[in-house]
């Protein structure tokens, strides 16, 4: 889980490339998860860029849920993200948490 703004590009369906700002909400290695203001087409091709880099894929589902629309994108299979890669702003580390809960039981046992 994670959150950042990104933009977002696409070809609308006579052709036009479109951007739009997207709050990444969720990444991992094979795709992502943005929300964004309008929905998009299954299969539409996206590029979602960040600070110094981008990422491209495929629209594999879109739906509609209380502020916005959540569309999952698939990441093409020559492009993989890492944190090494790009780091959103607000990147929850479940490895990192659970290290730390752990680490805290251990100090208040001792």
């Amino acid at each position: 889980m994670c959150a950042d703004m990104v933009a977002v590009r696409w070809k609308d369906e006579s052709g036009v490339e479109q951007e739009a700002s997207a709050l990444l909400d969720d990444i991992s290695t094979s795709g992502a998860c943005l929300n964004v203001d309008s929905p998009l087409p299954i299969g539409t091709g996206v590029v979602i860029q960040y600070r110094k880099g981008r990422l491209e894929g495929s629209v594999c589902y879109c739906f509609f849920r209380e502020i916005g629309y959540y569309v999952g994108v698939h990441f093409k299979p020559a492009t993989k993200w890492s944190p090494q890669q790009y780091r959103p702003k607000h990147l929850l580390d479940l490895k990192k948490l659970l290290l730390r809960r752990t680490g805290d039981k251990l100090k208040s046992v001792q």
